[in-house]
């Protein structure tokens, strides 16, 4: 029997016109690994909430979500909060205590669970979960990635046997992102927990999957097997906003060699891309292209330590850096090295207590507010929602451009259009708030874009965004750029990074360790590099993108068939 069953359900916000879930029949049976994918607003989160009683939203509801053959609506506060685990996007969101041994045992706790139980429980959890090292650490010690497993441990140490998680490593850094997935799949594997999973980076959890959800506008477009999905996208690549998020191998294999066995892993791949090529090639090298922005200085960085206290750990290390005029510049690095820090010593947020940050030649604790800030720099905080202040979305533009020069007729076509670019149009009467968080992300850039800044900094811009829109926003950027904006972006997206900004720098302990193009930065390393890459690595040399090793194994095919 179904342990988690869609019958023909429909749902309504209220004020809406279009559903946000349409006709969605769909079973998920015990022990199963669902990942759930799409566009950003095409109705993921809400379906992952119509499965948990407390955080089911507002609104009309036609047909029945059911558990165990009963409606979710009647399930005892007990069961759901039991037996349904729900993990959120962001870590911040989920966390209600001050230490990490008290966050373990509170849900316990709020069940009325004895307390022998209680600490057998937490127990096992922190070794489980490998805790024990910071088991009695406070919250605001812990790495975004220490507190996305805290969280995780926490929900798991009531036992529930069906466990969603909403979009959970999109705050995490490539290896920590890694090792959360490993863990969902060791919990699926060891404890037979049912796991529906909703994501937009597919290339770690494709392979783990019993079957994929694809929706569009509220619908189950396709539900199968990972290799079902796969082929469903790549017979429509040139058209289907998806196909870019499929996993590497798939795409390659899709576009060079479509026969035999479909390749799913970085693993399969490397196999695959052995067996059609050989060992023996010809061509394994892509020629390096030269940047078009001239070497013009606009953001120096000398020598700066920064700490939040006085008797605190340096954050930044005697960081030197330079950005120039027109580029797009990426920073990299694992969680909690310093990076948003930097961002903000940038913008004058936060001061040097050694060291010079210069800004168009000029240090930056001698600008006035205005002077630094209109048309100048602007930056975009990781929590999109710290710009939001209005009561829709066509406001909160609205607001950006209230003191900018013109007629409140293009005032207002101004906002339009922005909403138009962004694919934001059909949302402009929401509240802020009810917008998914992809459309929360690409919304507050567009509030920051309508400043005209000069240089623009961003905070995980990305998060939350599905591959076609992160199309979008490398097209936003590009143009940009060609209108002289220089762009500095802290990311954990290495694959956005490797295909579309000019440099990168590696940040570890608080300083940077590695400065380059992402071709020599990406092709050089294990881990912090693309799929693509690790893919290729043993025949290419510097392939990065997947259209890189696309281009090489086209280009040996074509010389082995003239020799």
């Amino acid at each position: 029997m179904e342990i988690i069953n869609f019958n023909d359900v429909s749902f309504l916000y209220p004020l809406c016109k279009k559903k946000a879930i349409k006709n969605l029949n769909i079973k998920i049976y015990p022990s199963e690994f669902i990942v759930v994918c799409g566009k950003s607003g095409c109705g993921k989160s809400t379906l992952l909430r119509l499965m948990k009683q407390e955080l089911a939203p507002d609104g009309d509801l036609l047909g029945e979500v059911l558990y165990n053959g009963l409606s979710i609506e009647e399930l005892s506060p007990f069961v759901s909060a039991s037996e349904i685990g729900f993990v959120h996007q962001s870590p911040e969101k989920q966390i209600v205590t001050d230490k990490v041994w008290h966050e373990l045992a509170f849900g316990l706790e709020s069940l009325g669970i004895d307390n022998k139980i209680i600490r057998n429980r937490v127990a096992e959890m922190a070794s489980f979960f490998g805790i024990q090292t910071w088991f009695r650490k406070s919250i605001f010690e812990l790495s975004g990635g220490q507190k996305q497993i805290l969280n995780l441990a926490s929900v798991m140490a009531m036992h529930p046997k069906v466990l969603i998680l909403d979009e959970p490593t999109s705050q995490l850094d490539p290896i920590a992102s890694t090792e959360f997935i490993s863990t969902l799949r060791k919990i699926n594997l060891e404890l037979g927990t049912t796991i529906i999973l909703s994501e937009h980076r597919l290339e770690e959890v494709f392979p783990i999957a019993d079957k994929v959800l694809l929706m569009e506008e509220g619908e189950a477009e396709v539900y199968g097997t990972p290799l079902e999905v796969g082929d469903f996208l790549s017979s429509k690549y040139e058209e289907h906003p998806m196909y870019e998020g499929l996993p590497t191998a798939m795409k390659v294999y899709s576009k060079v060699c479509p026969e035999g066995d479909c390749p799913i892993t970085v693993r399969d791949g490397k196999i695959w891309l052995t067996d059609l090529l050989g060992n023996e090639l010809r061509i394994k090298k892509i020629n390096s292209e030269e940047n078009s922005y001239k070497k013009e200085p606009i953001i120096q960085i000398k020598d700066v330590w920064f700490r939040y206290s006085k008797n605190g750990n340096d954050v930044i290390r005697d960081l030197s850096l330079t950005v120039n005029k027109g580029e797009l510049f990426a920073i990299i690095g694992g969680n909690g090295v310093g990076k948003s820090t930097l961002l903000k010593l940038i913008t004058g947020t936060n001061r040097a207590y050694r060291g010079k940050v210069i800004i168009n030649d000029k240090e930056i604790k001698k600008y006035k507010y205005n002077e630094l800030f209109t048309e100048n720099l602007c930056m975009l905080p990781q929590n999109p929602k710290a710009l939001f202040t209005e009561v829709s979305a066509l406001e909160e533009l609205l607001d950006m451009v209230e003191d900018s020069k013109g007629t409140d007729d293009e005032k207002l076509n101004r906002a339009k259009d922005m909403l138009e670019c962004l694919g934001l149009s059909h949302l402009s009467d929401m509240h802020s708030y009810d917008l998914s968080g992809g459309e929360q992300q690409r919304l507050a850039l567009g509030k920051v874009l309508l400043l005209n800044p000069k240089i623009l900094l961003l905070d995980e811009p990305t998060k939350g965004l599905d591959p076609f829109y992160k199309k979008v926003l490398a097209k936003i950027f590009k143009e940009l750029q060609e209108e002289g904006v220089t762009i500095v972006m802290v990311s954990h997206d290495i694959e956005f990074c490797a295909r579309h900004f000019d440099r990168c720098a590696m940040l570890f302990d608080g300083t940077v360790i590695s400065e380059d193009t992402p071709r020599e930065l990406f092709s050089s390393n294990s881990f912090y590099t693309t799929a693509s890459n690790r893919m290729s690595k043993h025949l290419f040399k510097n392939a990065i993108t997947c259209e890189d090793v696309i281009q090489l194994c086209e280009q040996n095919m074509i010389q082995n068939v003239m020799s």
